[in-house]
């Protein structure tokens, strides 16, 4: 969907017009729907305005696809995956790409089966089951860490590649009997094609030995390091703006509703409700702040991604995420 939202010329908090804007041309890594109510409220409300921001939003095909984009210089900014960061640094040691700010504290990453189809509430339940995933889905990409840790005989497993837009039909269709994919966003969607709540399983990656963060803002190195005020204002906008929208996710997910081609308010508001709740306003993000990691977790996330596939320099790929450009504790607090 080639769609582009501009920003420009609208403020709040009655701050005075700023003689200058700066322009931010920002990659999401999904289409808009659930926590891209982040940032549609922050230029809806004019909080990229007050910062002196020109913010144009592009819907993404995928988070994982997010930091090579920035890397090539097609975006200033974007909405990804921060482990695909991790092992792109990795990969490419000139590379000095950073996240700056940590969104999703726990990672949405999940397998979505049907009780109905034999999947239970534990991984060993996969066994003898065909699932479906797309071959860039940042949950599937994880599946490798997630079979490690649960001891999963992956030999009993079918696995069939499908593509983003088939993914849900075809479980709530009986043609798979589980999805890799998001499960605050995933789930919604299913009830919303008729299958029944109670007939659906998410087994939550996190809830199984993963420690990942998920989707962090991240930007471009030559956009930070040339306008470092920027990336602060568009940290303080987003922070801003995910407090009005936990204040007030029904007119979050009418703003979500309004720009897409099917419009399903309630979709996208259980969609926000529970990314939110589930991967956002975790526990640890209310005691530390929004947008900050854990050391020590961080440390044992790269020591997860380090386990099924070595990386080259794990002190180079931790660099990944800087709280440099985060506001002080107080002003992130929820």
């Amino acid at each position: 969907m080639g769609l582009a939202l501009a920003g420009a010329g609208l403020l709040t908090c009655g701050r005075p017009a700023l003689a200058q804007t700066i322009p931010i041309k920002l990659l999401l890594g999904w289409r808009l729907e659930g926590l891209s109510a982040l940032f549609l409220v922050a230029q809806e409300k004019g909080h990229f305005g007050a910062e002196g921001l020109d913010v144009v939003i592009e819907p993404g095909s995928g988070s994982r696809l997010v930091p090579g984009r920035i890397a090539a210089g097609e975006f200033d900014a974007g909405y990804g995956d921060v482990n695909t960061l991790v092992r792109l640094r990795d990969s490419r040691p000139g590379l000095d790409l950073k996240a700056v700010m940590m969104i999703q504290d726990r990672a949405p990453f999940a397998l979505i089966g049907r009780r109905s189809r034999g999947i239970g509430d534990t991984p060993a339940s996969l066994e003898g089951r065909k699932l479906g995933a797309p071959a860039t889905d940042a949950a599937f990409a994880q599946w490798p860490l997630l079979k490690t840790l649960n001891r999963i005989d992956d030999s009993r497993i079918k696995l069939d590649a499908i593509g983003f837009a088939v993914r849900e039909p075809m479980l709530a269709a009986g043609e798979v009997d589980g999805i890799f994919g998001f499960g605050p966003s995933v789930l919604p969607g299913l009830k919303a094609r008729g299958v029944p709540a109670e007939d659906i399983v998410t087994l939550a990656m996190a809830d199984h030995g993963l420690v990942l963060y998920g989707n962090a803002l991240m930007v471009s190195p030559k956009f930070a390091a040339e306008q470092p005020g920027a990336v602060r204002g568009l940290v303080r906008a987003l922070i801003r703006s995910l407090r009005e929208v936990a204040a007030d996710p029904d007119f979050a997910a009418q703003l979500v509703a309004r720009r897409t081609d099917i419009p399903q308010p309630e979709v996208e508001r259980e969609r926000l409700f529970q990314s939110l709740q589930q991967t956002v306003l975790t526990p640890a993000a209310r005691e530390h702040g929004l947008g900050s990691v854990d050391p020590a977790r961080w440390a044992q996330a790269i020591y997860q991604l380090d386990m099924v596939q070595p990386l080259k320099d794990k002190a180079k790929a931790g660099e990944a995420f800087t709280a440099a450009f985060l506001p002080a504790k107080e002003e992130r607090l929820f």
